[in-house]
């Protein structure tokens, strides 16, 4: 099932999300339902905060994408991370355009390690510790962010912020439209 995106402004995008364990009701119909969702709004990654859900848990999925048909193939890679936690960062930072299902229209370059090690418990709540880079790396950043309380507008220089400020005002009353479900003021 396609649940609604919760959009910027929304309180539970700054709460500091709960871990949860094997008995969280639900669960293994939750994470296929936010993989739903994710890939219904051709997202590469979703957090449990972004469908009003203050718990530690993540969906990360890519597919490719063939420009000729305008259409996605099969999942190549997901991960689902339960309560993932950060252990160390790598010192070596780029630039990546990042964009947001939560705050639609707006994509701008963030500074971020370009490795981290994680440490996660995967849907079957077998934990893993690994060293990883490239997108996975960037996507789980940018979903633990969420999960800190934190959007990716957070890391913008103060300049940038000033700069988008109209439109992420916009995205708080509710001004804004997307293809996907999102949930709206007072409903």
């Amino acid at each position: 099932m396609i649940l609604p995106i919760v959009p910027y402004g929304s309180p539970v995008l700054r709460k500091t999300s709960e871990p949860i364990d094997k008995s969280y009701p639900n669960l293994k119909e939750l994470i296929a339902n936010m993989y739903e969702t994710m890939y219904g709004a051709d997202g590469v990654g979703l957090a449990a905060p972004q469908i009003d859900l203050p718990i530690r848990l993540v969906v990360i999925g890519f597919r490719p994408y063939d420009e000729k048909t305008e259409t996605y193939g099969e999942p190549q890679e997901e991960h689902t991370l339960i309560n993932p936690v950060i252990l160390e960062s790598g010192s070596e930072k780029d630039y990546f355009n990042e964009g947001c299902l939560s705050i639609p229209d707006i994509h701008e370059d963030v500074l971020r390690p370009t490795t981290i090690c994680l440490r996660w418990l995967d849907e079957n709540f077998e934990q893993h510790e690994e060293t990883i880079g490239g997108l996975f790396a960037r996507v789980a950043q940018h979903e633990i962010d969420h999960l800190d309380g934190k959007v990716f507008t957070d890391r913008l220089s103060p300049l940038r912020k000033t700069m988008l400020r109209r439109k992420l005002n916009d995205i708080t009353a509710g001004k804004f439209s997307t293809r996907y479900r999102m949930k709206r003021k007072n409903k």
